[in-house]
């Protein structure tokens, strides 16, 4: 091997994060914290390679190598958090789902109070790939709100809007429906901040009652049963993910 060459296998932080261990950048905060190592020895620099035989440890457990990218949708109830351990104490999606999956994290996130489809990976470094707004795709939801909406104030926020001096991208939002004094929206964004529906909504003097996220990309809640989960088959897996979305290599059975 000359030094123009590079050493074959994957970086640890990659490695991690198709192991499903973390995100990415949660497997660089890992390294920085001492407790991930390699063959015995603790290892801090997210750019050392895996070999073929490598015994890799975080928190003193053997982590497996990685397995085939693998997705899955849930519906997700209210009630439950998107975290794997929630100070609070407040039952989480992993929790709930620990005797049906392996080891998986989800691709953004719901909190306490939403509902509806959440996609689950077992490949950390995916889900924060498929996060980015770079990947161009939309998610979309369904949302109850109290009172009248005003619809110019909902179509302004396609330009975009600042709330609290934090500014959110563009927002395409419409009235599908009115029932006594709440109005049902349909609404599209591709940032997905953290509650960003909802605070955009109290900006426009709306509070949100209920939200159920109905499609994320090109995958769709459909008729999945509330804490119904269903994994994505490998053949519509290679077909929805684009190569520049960190589309898996093909996926092999299991012999």
């Amino acid at each position: 091997m000359t030094d123009s060459e590079e050493p074959r296998g994957d970086r640890i932080a990659k490695w991690l994060a198709r192991a499903g261990v973390a995100s990415r950048r949660d497997v660089e905060r890992m390294l920085a914290e001492g407790i991930v190592k390699l063959n015995g020895k603790i290892v801090d620099h997210p750019a050392t390679f895996i070999s073929p035989g490598d015994v890799v440890q975080v928190n003193g457990r053997v982590v497996d190598q990685p397995d085939r990218t693998r997705v899955w949708r849930y519906h997700k109830p209210e009630g439950l958090v998107t975290t794997h351990k929630d100070p609070e104490g407040r039952p989480t999606v992993f929790e709930k789902l620990r005797l049906q999956l392996p080891r998986v994290v989800s691709v953004g996130r719901l909190d306490l109070t939403s509902e509806g489809l959440l996609l689950l990976t077992n490949d950390g470094g995916l889900a924060r790939q498929l996060e980015l707004p770079s990947t161009g795709w939309l998610r979309r939801y369904r949302v109850r709100v109290f009172g009248v909406p005003n619809e110019g104030a909902l179509k302004a926020l396609a330009k975009g809007v600042t709330v609290e001096g934090l500014k959110y991208g563009p927002i395409e939002a419409e009235v599908d429906a009115k029932t006594g004094d709440n109005t049902w929206l349909s609404v599209s964004l591709r940032e997905g901040r953290n509650r960003e529906i909802r605070r955009v909504m109290a900006h426009l003097g709306l509070s949100v009652s209920r939200l159920i996220r109905v499609a994320y990309g090109p995958f769709q809640l459909g008729t999945l049963e509330r804490g119904g989960i269903e994994e994505i088959p490998a053949r519509v897996l290679r077909e929805q993910l684009p190569a520049g979305a960190g589309a898996p290599p093909p996926l092999r059975r299991k012999r």
